[in-house]
C-alpha cells in the first residue's frame, strides 16, 4: 500500500500567506509608453467642479474635429452641461432622461435620440437622477450600460472624450479608471488648492488601481485660467505629469466661455492653444504618477495662502465641559449574590 505524504494544515496555510504577501508587495509593471495601439483613443477627463473641464473639453474636442479626427463627446457630470457650449447653450436630451422615457412607452433607445453633432464634433449627455433622487454614479453605470446596448464598442471613432466630475469620489465617477474603459486620463486644474487637491485625488485613484492590476494613466494636465503664479505646474512636476496647455485667465475666453462661444478653431486668436492642445492630448502617453501627501499639497503654496503655520492644539475635558473631571455612574451590571 503506497503511502502519502501530508502537509500539516498550519503549514499550508503559512505557505499561502507566505506567497500572498510576496504577490502583494511586487512592484507593478510600469505604465506603457508605447503608442496607444486601440483604433480608438478613450480619454477620460477630470477636474474639480467649475474648473473649466466643459470649456476645455469643447474646444479641445472642435479642434480635432477641424484637423479631420472623428470625435465623441460624452458628458458624464449630472449637470449635464458638458455639451452646452458646444451646442451654444442648447442643452440635449440626456441618455437617462430618453431612457426612462422610452421605456415607460415600452420602446428602446436609439442613437439619434441621444446623440447630436456640429462641424464634425459627435456628443451626448449621460445625464443623471434629479436631486435627492438617486446616486449620480449609479446613473452614471446606467448610461454606459446603455451605450453598450447602442454598440458602443463597435463604434469607428478617433477620440472619445469622457469628461467626469473629480470631486465626487463614488465608484460610478471612477469608472474609467476602475474598469480600465480608458487608455488614459488627463487632470484640469488651476493655481488654487481645491482643483489640484481635487487633481491630487484622481492620480491616487490611478496608482490605487495600477497596484490592482489597472492599466490606466495619466497623460497630463491642463492649466486652466493660468494667472502666471505657478502652483499648477509645480505640482505637475511633484506629481511626474507633462503640462499639456496653459489656458490663460483672460478677458475675451472668460467672455466668450459665458457667451457659449467656441474659440478652438484654426483661424481663431486661440487657435494655436488649442491646437497644441490637440495635439499633445493624442500623443501623450500615460504616465504612473506619485501622488502628493496633503502636507505636500500645502507645499505648493505660500504658507501666508493657507494657513500651514497653524499649529494643532489639543482641546481639554475643562474646554468641553467646564470642569477637569466628570463622574458618571457606572454601567456595570451588577447581580446580587445569594
Amino acid at each position: 500500500m503506497t503511502q502519502h505524504a501530508h502537509v500539516s494544515e498550519p503549514v499550508q496555510i503559512s505557505s499561502m500567506r507566505d506567497q500572498l504577501r510576496a504577490e502583494a508587495a511586487a512592484e507593478p509593471d510600469s505604465v506603457s509608453t508605447a503608442p496607444v495601439t486601440k483604433e480608438t483613443q478613450i480619454i477620460a477627463i477630470y477636474g474639480k467642479g467649475g474648473i473649466g473641464k466643459s470649456f476645455t473639453l469643447a474646444n479641445l474636442s472642435y479642434m480635432m474635429a477641424q484637423q479631420g479626427k472623428k470625435v465623441l463627446l460624452i458628458g458624464c457630470d449630472p449637470k449635464s452641461d458638458t455639451t452646452s457650449l458646444l451646442f451654444g447653450g442648447k442643452a440635449c436630451p440626456t441618455i437617462i432622461e430618453v431612457s426612462s422615457k422610452k421605456k415607460l412607452a415600452g420602446e428602446a433607445v436609439a442613437i439619434g435620440d441621444v446623440c447630436f453633432k456640429r462641424d464634425g464634433v459627435f456628443a451626448m449627455e449621460l445625464g443623471g437622477p434629479e436631486v435627492g433622487r438617486g446616486c449620480g454614479g449609479r446613473g452614471i453605470i446606467h448610461g454606459f450600460e446603455i451605450l453598450e446596448k447602442l454598440g458602443f464598442h463597435d463604434w469607428g471613432f478617433d477620440f472619445v472624450l469622457l469628461d467626469f466630475l473629480g470631486d465626487v469620489v463614488c465608484g460610478g465617477f471612477g469608472l474609467p479608471i476602475a474598469r480600465d474603459m480608458c487608455q488614459k486620463v488627463i487632470v484640469v486644474g488651476s493655481n488654487d488648492l481645491q482643483s489640484l487637491y481635487v487633481a491630487n485625488n484622481v492620480c491616487s485613484a490611478v496608482e490605487y488601481f495600477r497596484r490592482l492590476g489597472g492599466n490606466v494613466g495619466v497623460a497630463g494636465m491642463v492649466i486652466n485660467k493660468d494667472d502666471g503664479t505657478g502652483e499648477a505646474s509645480k505640482f505637475a512636476e511633484a506629481v511626474g505629469i507633462p503640462v499639456l496647455a496653459k489656458v490663460p485667465a483672460h478677458e475675451d475666453i472668460r467672455r466668450k466661455s459665458a457667451n457659449y462661444e467656441i474659440i478652438g478653431f484654426p483661424e481663431g486668436q486661440w487657435g494655436p492653444l488649442f491646437g497644441e492642445l490637440a495635439t499633445n492630448v493624442a500623443d501623450a502617453p500615460p504616465q504612473r504618477p506619485k501622488p502628493l501627501t496633503q502636507d505636500g499639497l500645502l507645499n505648493l503654496f505660500n504658507s501666508k495662502d493657507t494657513g500651514r503655520d497653524v499649529v494643532l492644539e489639543p482641546a481639554t475635558l475643562f474646554d468641553m465641559v467646564g470642569k477637569d473631571e466628570v463622574v458618571k455612574p457606572s454601567l456595570e451590571v451588577i447581580y446580587d449574590t445569594v
